[in-house]
């Protein structure tokens, strides 16, 4: 069994990328348009101090509405193995484990969007687990901090939400090259 999380675990972590920062704002979609976001991104930039550069959410942005997680159809079965792995190593509740590991599963999706405007300024990302699941991107410090509720548009988790937030601290994750795996 342990094998069996850590081979579940390991593509899962290869597809999801997410995170949480409390200090962040989330601003949802429908909420606040890009240019707001980008100028109350902007307009925490100490004076004499280049702006930050934001990322223009409406280029992220996937078009889809959100769909009621309590409704949803999703492609594990709430009694699954991988689902009762995760949700014991995590330590969530079933439904939890079956929304977390249908969006990690799609989470590609959004990082890749993201990372469209990001290129040189992208050091890192990491996904959370647990009973909130976030995409954290980590950028260098020329990129202004902000959060995204981001729809997925795949079919396979189309209408789940990703929280995604930008941390422009530089940090690099904590993932080893091929080399340094322990067999």
């Amino acid at each position: 069994m342990a094998k069996r999380l850590i081979s579940m675990m390991a593509i899962a972590s290869i597809w999801a990328l997410t995170g949480c920062n409390n200090a962040a704002d989330s601003v949802d979609a429908t909420d606040q348009t890009p240019e707001a976001a980008a100028t109350e991104a902007n307009s925490s930039t100490p004076k004499g101090e280049p702006a930050a550069d934001a990322i223009d959410w409406s280029l992220v942005d996937s078009g889809e509405k959100p769909a009621d997680p309590t409704n949803y159809q999703y492609p594990f079965a709430l009694d699954s193995q991988n689902v009762r792995d995760y949700a014991d190593y995590f330590k969530v509740d079933a439904a939890t484990a079956q929304h977390n590991l249908t969006i990690s599963m799609a989470s590609n999706e959004a990082l890749s969007k993201a990372l469209d405007q990001l290129s040189e300024t992208y050091v890192s990302h990491e996904v959370t687990d647990g009973n909130e699941m976030t995409l954290i991107i980590h950028t260098t410090p020329d990129v202004a901090a902000s959060s995204y509720d981001y729809v997925l548009s795949d079919d396979f988790a189309k209408g789940l939400v990703l929280p995604i937030v930008i941390q422009p601290d530089g940090k690099k994750g904590d993932a080893k090259a091929h080399s340094e795996m322990v067999e």
